[in-house]
């Protein structure tokens, strides 16, 4: 018997088998509540993302300090990175301890009273210690969505569901441009853009009382009882059983493991390595690619392109939001139909065309356009292509992936290290993109930007395995393949026993 058993319980030949038991995105309104009930995170996660650009345009004319100061502008802009990057750090280990649904409550609370400190800021250094508690909030937030909704979600339908939370992220920048255009008159404009995020906190605190824990995490923390309870509201009873079953097997895998779990665990086995380089890689570039560049600064990038004026400035920027979230809603549907390796090499494809066309308008762009002339029109035009390129492909897939590649022991502390992958290169980016920008000009700062998509073509080529439609245990099994050669058996006796019984019963049908 090989490695891979098409037919096992759960996996995509056994739904091939009885394709009554496949489910659709729209097919179970519970896993569709709880996934819009968690995506939440991602929304603060992406009203952060996108508020801070527009604030920063009226914070500096609060503060003269930070006005004269592209050092303490990056800094404002990027301490909720190093707050992030803590979260995801600490957010990993919070998961594996606590659970999935008291780590999304601990992360609305320390939002919501970084928002209270942000809006009521009595200068910029205040203002920076409430962006790092916000960052915190964000970062446990980061880790927790995604792996919450995949260990609830059908195979089939994950990498959707999944995507559904990077809707919430593109949702909740598109969400910051509207705050940020509606409070451009308004007294205090600043200070509204930024205390406003702690709203939807205080929303999902309270939905999430009334959610359920991930049944995957209490499965293995032996509450089986309240794991059944939560998977037979996603399934029918005959596909109930199946995934108990492959609960149990993974449950059985697990304890042939080392009990204790720990960070230098990652590095010591082969397979480990290979899911973990190729889920830090695609968190890696998908900030190196410049996504966070275009929404943190794309207010900025569009005064730079010759349209000086802040609402003006605002309004195109919040066109570009708005096709952020569309194009994360048509990677919701390519995703679980084209895989997630295709969408991610077609959408680098399409943002190295774009942020050439950047480069190129702004080696062209004259410094004395004060209406932006034909080269900020074609700046703005490249903003807009590479998001639309960027949103359905490079957006989603990188947390995709990063939610279903890890085995469960490792589930938090994996993906907690890859989004702190991402936050640290995040941080880089947004500390770093204004500098470059002034020393070697904003053209050749998108030229770098465009090389380093390149390398990431070839990365998803050679790192990255499909893993559309897999199960966890399918999924495991491809790095076993890649570490150590094709192994015979799929599992233990116990396993090809149900296998073969599975099979007959199948073939009997």
């Amino acid at each position: 018997m090989t490695l891979t058993i098409p037919n096992a319980p759960g996996s995509s030949g056994y739904l091939d088998m009885f394709p009554e038991r496949r489910m659709s995105y729209f097919g179970n309104s519970y896993i569709l509540g709880l996934t819009v009930t968690a995506g939440i995170g991602g929304l603060l996660f992406g009203y952060d993302t996108g508020v801070i650009s527009g604030a920063l345009l009226y914070i500096k004319d609060d503060f003269e300090v930070v006005k004269q100061s592209s050092f303490l502008q990056e800094t404002i802009v990027s301490m909720a990175l190093v707050g992030a990057m803590i979260g995801a750090a600490a957010g990993g280990w919070i998961n594996d301890y606590y659970g999935r649904k008291k780590a999304t409550l601990f992360a609305d609370v320390v939002f919501a009273a970084g928002a209270i400190v942000m809006a009521a800021a009595p200068d910029p250094y205040v203002l920076i210690s409430g962006r790092l508690l916000v960052g915190l909030g964000v970062g446990v937030a980061s880790v927790t969505a995604p792996v919450y909704i995949a260990e609830a979600s059908p195979s089939e339908v994950r990498g959707g569901l999944v995507s559904t939370n990077v809707l919430m992220i593109t949702g909740g920048q598109f969400l910051s441009y509207l705050v940020n255009s509606a409070f451009t008159q308004v007294p205090g404009t600043w200070r509204w853009m930024l205390g406003v995020s702690g709203v939807p906190a205080v929303i999902q605190f309270v939905l999430m009382l009334f959610m359920p824990e991930s049944p995957r995490w209490l499965f293995m923390k032996n509450r089986k009882a309240e794991a059944i309870q939560v998977l037979a509201r996603t399934y029918d009873i005959s596909r109930l059983e199946d995934e108990i079953d492959h609960l149990s097997a993974a449950e059985e895998e697990e304890k042939q493991r080392k009990r204790t779990v720990g960070y230098l665990d990652v590095f010591r086995s082969k397979e480990l390595r290979l899911a973990f380089l190729a889920g830090a890689g695609l968190q890696a570039f998908q900030q190196f690619t410049g996504i966070n560049t275009v929404m943190y600064y794309s207010p900025t990038i569009v005064q730079m392109a010759g349209f000086h004026s802040n609402q003006l400035a605002l309004f195109l920027s919040l066109i570009v939001a708005a096709m952020n979230a569309a194009g994360t809603v048509v990677g919701i549907y390519f995703i679980d139909h084209c895989g997630r390796k295709k969408l991610a090499l077609s959408s680098l494809f399409g943002v190295i065309i774009s942020l050439l066309i950047l480069s190129v308008s702004f080696f062209k762009q004259s410094d004395t356009s004060s209406d932006g002339g034909l080269y900020g029109w074609l700046a703005v035009l490249g903003l807009a292509l590479y998001i639309a390129f960027f949103a359905p492909g490079m957006g989603p897939v990188p947390w995709t992936v990063n939610s279903e590649i890890y085995p469960q022991q490792y589930r938090g502390i994996c993906g907690g290290m890859s989004a702190t992958v991402n936050w640290i290169s995040n941080l880089i980016v947004a500390q770093t993109f204004l500098t470059i920008a002034e020393a070697a000009g904003t053209g050749m700062t998108f030229l770098i930007l465009a090389g380093i998509a390149v390398l990431a073509v070839i990365f998803v080529i050679v790192f990255v395995p499909e893993t559309q439609g897999l199960t966890f245990s399918e999924v495991e099994q491809i790095w076993k393949e890649r570490a150590y050669g094709n192994i015979s058996g799929w599992g233990s006796s116990s396993d090809s026993n149900n296998m073969e019984g599975l099979l007959e019963q199948g073939s009997q049908s």
